[in-house]
């Protein structure tokens, strides 16, 4: 973390400050006991944001993957996107990078592959929920709407909390699509 979010770790909560580009600065605080849950990445995610996308959010998960590595960690939780989908290439280019690099080093993890999260913000989605729920009525069309669904932010929280209770067995890798992010929550 960075040294100014500190402050705002609960208390009991152990803090290490690094950054999140370089393993070097956090490796060592990584034991075999852990699980890591990566959620560094670039803020309102957007087609112009291409470059942010490689510049922060790939070496961030390379980095975090290395650490895992280098410690032989329990689990790492790695939020991706969901994919194949009609836009957001770059975006959905580096979180599968992302994924790929999970697969190459061997890891235990979890993989949650929402689409859209809607919460503080975020609501103007809530306007597509009758698009979604007239494509789930087509047939060709239900997959695509089932995995490029939306999410709640209690759904996602929910979904992460799953995760980390929840690892796969030793070298396995858990993919979570929209469907099952939904699971649990109710909302």
């Amino acid at each position: 973390m960075r040294a100014e979010s500190a402050g705002r770790v609960p208390p009991g909560a152990t803090t290490v400050v690094g950054n999140a580009l370089d393993a070097s600065t956090f490796a060592a605080a990584v034991t075999a006991a852990d699980t890591i849950v990566h959620l560094v990445g670039t803020p309102h995610p957007s087609p112009k944001k291409a470059a942010e996308f490689r510049r922060v959010d790939l070496p961030s998960i390379l980095a975090s993957v290395e650490a895992a590595r280098r410690a032989g960690a329990q689990h790492l939780v790695y939020v991706s996107v969901a994919h194949p989908a009609p836009m957001m290439h770059a975006y959905i280019e580096v979180r599968s990078a992302g994924e790929r690099a999970i697969t190459e080093a061997g890891l235990t993890a979890t993989i949650l592959r929402p689409w859209y999260v809607l919460g503080p913000g975020h609501r103007w989605p809530y306007v597509l929920v009758p698009i979604y729920a007239l494509m789930r009525l087509i047939p060709s069309k239900r997959a695509s709407a089932e995995r490029l669904g939306l999410v709640t932010l209690r759904q996602m929280v929910d979904a992460l909390v799953r995760a980390v209770e929840h690892p796969p067995a030793a070298g396995d890798i858990h993919v979570v699509e929209v469907p099952e992010i939904r699971l649990g929550s109710g909302a």
